[in-house]
């Protein structure tokens, strides 16, 4: 929470240049997975939502949206854009199970995983899986390792799965990279797409 809070405050906030081709293609995902699901949308989780960039997205998509990200100023800022319909909580990525959300039928990160070291990866893990609802849909967006790993992070495709036993690992896809800037332009940046078996 720290790192995070000071770069808050300094205003270094490199993530959210992602804006809209990240946005572009979130959409074509969340899209997709309207259209798949036979209830139709149901509830969203944003985990590391920050400033609610990407949180509103599956909003206008008629998903019941929760952003629940760790920096108070962040969740604050997310709370005076709007929209209302959006709900924002202030709670911890690695601790899920607690923070009293309820279940979800889709999860959203983009971003957050990849900055979390690997038991924090495993709790993330474990806290989503606990919020799913059967046949619930988790999108991962994360840098790969790179030489720029210390400067911009990221994990590989083994470390994302490892986190998420129980999930069915549907695809791996490249994300589109214009706006990101340089170096996390060479990243080589990926959407994972998780089912969580239906019990």
């Amino acid at each position: 929470m720290t790192k995070y809070a000071w770069m808050y405050r300094l205003g270094l906030t490199p993530w959210e240049r992602y804006g809209a081709a990240g946005g572009a293609q979130l959409g074509s995902l969340l899209d997709r997975e309207a259209e798949e699901r036979p209830s139709g949308p149901g509830r969203a989780l944003d985990i590391g939502c920050g400033r609610g960039q990407f949180t509103p997205e599956p909003a206008r998509r008629g998903w019941e949206t929760v952003g629940v990200d760790i920096v108070p100023e962040a969740v604050e800022a997310a709370r005076r854009k709007g929209p209302a319909e959006v709900t924002y909580v202030v709670g911890d990525a690695t601790g899920l199970e607690s923070a009293g959300l309820g279940t979800f039928d889709l999860f959203l990160d983009i971003g957050c995983f990849q900055g979390l070291d690997t038991d924090q990866r495993v709790a993330e893990g474990r806290g989503v899986t606990a919020l799913a609802a059967r046949g619930a849909t988790l999108l991962l967006l994360a840098f790969g390792p790179s030489r720029y790993r210390r400067l911009v992070e990221g994990v590989s495709q083994a470390e994302v799965e490892a986190a998420f036993p129980g999930w069915e690992l549907l695809s791996a896809e490249d994300a589109d990279t214009a706006g990101l800037g340089w170096p996390m332009n060479q990243t080589s940046p990926k959407w994972y797409r998780f089912r969580r078996a239906a019990e």
